[in-house]
């Protein structure tokens, strides 16, 4: 059995921007702090956080953005989840729809709901906050 998740972010930001923050490997280690892969295209390889999670990109749009992600955390015989961004101009700057889809466990998509909040989007808009000008 599977377990989703579907959560949806407001980030200061225009949908452009926070595209490049999700597809810019230089741009993801200066927010999340930690190394990343991120090939922006089609069966490109993507990585995050030093390695801990990894897959292959899905789809790639201007609006939207897909890959495949697992962490070294979850066991060799584990499915791959799948992880997909929507944005869409918010009067605040951008909405993300995110859907995080196949986790192993109720366990492993409450720890990841509470992850997208305080390692991915609560950085990224730290990030933000912390270089736009003022």
């Amino acid at each position: 059995m599977a377990f989703d998740l579907s959560m949806e972010f407001i980030i200061p930001a225009s949908p452009a921007r926070v595209m490049e923050l999700l597809t810019d490997a230089k741009l993801v280690r200066a927010w999340s702090g930690g190394e990343a892969v991120i090939e922006k295209k089609e069966d490109g390889r993507f990585e995050m956080f030093d390695g801990w999670a990894y897959g292959k990109v899905l789809r790639v749009s201007p609006n939207e953005l897909a890959y495949t992600w697992r962490t070294t955390d979850w066991a060799d015989d584990e499915q791959e989840s799948e992880v997909v961004y929507r944005l869409s101009k918010d009067k605040e700057g951008t909405k993300i729809n995110l859907e995080h889809k196949g986790l192993p466990s109720q366990e492993e998509a409450d720890s990841h709901k509470e992850g997208w909040e305080e390692y991915f989007f609560g950085p990224m808009e730290e990030y933000i906050w912390a270089t736009t000008k003022k």
